[in-house]
């Protein structure tokens, strides 16, 4: 046998297609019932009403080299852009609103909006080179040493103090702040600043699409198509030593690094274990999934057209709360996160009930069920909101590891993202996929690029392999046409 994938979230998936399609017999064993792992859709509380239980606001599936091959569209995938691609609501009734078309966006922010206008569109003329210079790993030279340029100053700005203070309105700051906040660590950083750029110019491009039908469907087409080119899945399988797959000539684990040393600890050399034992995670997420009556009442209603918003006060209290979360401090009001699926998929609502999901930045490892204070946090810029709740299921960062042991303490972006580590993760090393161990190879998001539904860890790892092992330079073909390189 070819090929075994311990793991089917999206990079266990992308790895899968590579190695399929370039005609390398794969297995992919899951530990779950389903597939999927960050892109699973269920019914929580009615049949006709599902969410999304982790990932579920798509940039990168629009935008990575792997699904722009891949093509979703063709296959089906509908990505689904709201007019705002997210929102920052202030007290007053006040609110960022980050419009996908960057001219109303500008306007929108009134003095601030040449400043922002000459922050986002640069990046947007030159968006390709930039989203495949940051996923391709930072493993190999700009191809377009412009976009190169205007990357790094806009990343050295937006992460550090001088970006906020280029703004005079908090509605500006706030829309940089609540970006910045995705990467999940201290305020500001290089490496959040990065996060800023890279989503923030994508809000005004490709925008922040949600998937007709959820989050499942993009893991549905991956699935589809190893099916068709002879893989086959294995669920409810749990791999707990990595002598069960002695019989594979290659092995892929998109697991976090605490699992991987516990599946193949005992075969690792020292030094490289030692290196993944000293992996940092960053912070967990602690989400809470509502059922509601109707949509939720913001107090701006242009709120209501963004179909992901941002609840974390001034700029001033962002930095506070994300710098205080992740050096391990809770806060009484943590940032939070808010999704609206049917603000663009209108079938993901049904009368009188309606899916709603946040999650909030809290420590690793938090115990904590916020229910409350997630509710709490909407009520103070959704007056009225608590009225509509139908229904409601909150999880801890704790309780994340156990319903997916890749979020370590509830860490969603399987590592903290800090400068260094975003670069040299899981261990400082030029080929950060293979491992000491011949034909044993990582492909989660603990590898570069790193977090979201991009695809690229797996797809890089699935490229390291056939190249080291069977001479193939030339990626096989991704596209929905049929194409078997070996």
């Amino acid at each position: 046998m070819d090929v075994a994938i311990v793991g089917t979230g999206p990079n266990g998936l992308s790895a899968g297609v590579t190695l399929a399609r370039a005609g390398l017999k794969v297995e992919l064993f899951e530990a779950a019932d389903s597939i999927g792992g960050g892109l699973r859709t269920h019914s929580l509380f009615d049949s006709e009403v599902t969410h999304d239980i982790c990932a579920a606001i798509h940039p990168m599936a629009a935008s990575s080299f792997f699904f722009r091959t891949f093509d979703l569209p063709a296959r089906g995938v509908e990505l689904l852009s709201p007019e705002i691609s997210y929102a920052h609501p202030l007290d007053g009734g006040r609110a960022g609103l980050a419009h996908r078309d960057l001219v109303t966006a500008a306007a929108h922010l009134g003095p601030d909006g040449p400043n922002w206008w000459r922050l986002m569109r640069p990046l947007l003329d030159h968006s390709e080179a930039i989203v495949d210079m940051i996923l391709f790993g930072q493993r190999r030279p700009p191809r377009d040493l412009r976009a190169a340029a205007l990357l790094a100053t806009r990343v050295i700005v937006g992460g550090t103090r001088m970006g906020a203070a280029r703004f005079t309105t908090e509605e500006a700051r706030s829309l940089l702040g609540g970006v910045a906040a995705h990467a999940m660590g201290k305020l500001p950083s290089l490496a959040s600043g990065a996060v800023a750029m890279l989503l923030g110019h994508l809000a005004h491009g490709v925008g922040w699409p949600i998937p007709r039908g959820g989050s499942a469907r993009i893991a549905e087409a991956m699935a589809t198509d190893i099916l068709a080119h002879g893989g086959v899945f294995h669920t409810e399988h749990m791999i707990k030593d990595i002598h069960e797959l002695k019989d594979y000539g290659l092995v892929f684990f998109d697991t976090s690094m605490k699992g991987f040393l516990s599946i193949a600890g005992d075969r690792l050399p020292y030094r490289y274990s030692q290196l993944l034992l000293n992996f940092r995670y960053g912070p967990g997420a602690a989400k809470v999934d509502f059922l509601v009556s109707e949509p939720i009442p913001w107090a701006n209603a242009q709120v209501g057209k963004a179909g992901t918003v941002h609840l974390g006060g001034t700029y001033s209290e962002m930095v506070q709360q994300e710098t205080a979360t992740a050096r391990g401090i809770a806060t009484a009001e943590p940032f939070v996160l808010v999704v609206d699926p049917a603000v663009a998929d209108l079938d993901r609502a049904r009368p009188g009930k309606r899916p709603i999901w946040a999650y909030a930045h809290v420590p690793n490892g938090d115990t904590r069920g916020l229910t409350h204070v997630i509710s709490q946090r909407i009520e103070r810029y959704a007056p009225g909101f608590r009225d509509t709740i139908v229904a409601a299921r909150g999880i801890s960062a704790s309780d994340y590891e156990s319903y997916n042991a890749n979020y370590v303490g509830g860490d969603i972006g399987s590592g903290a993202m800090t400068l260094y580590q975003a670069i040299a993760r899981p261990v400082p090393r030029l080929d950060p996929y293979k491992t000491p161990i011949r034909g044993i190879y990582l492909c989660s998001a603990a590898t570069p690029p790193g977090p979201s539904v991009h695809g690229m860890s797996g797809y890089l790892a699935a490229l390291s392999a056939l190249r080291r092992e069977y001479g193939l330079s030339s990626p096989p073909s991704l596209s929905p046409q049929e194409g078997v390189s070996l």
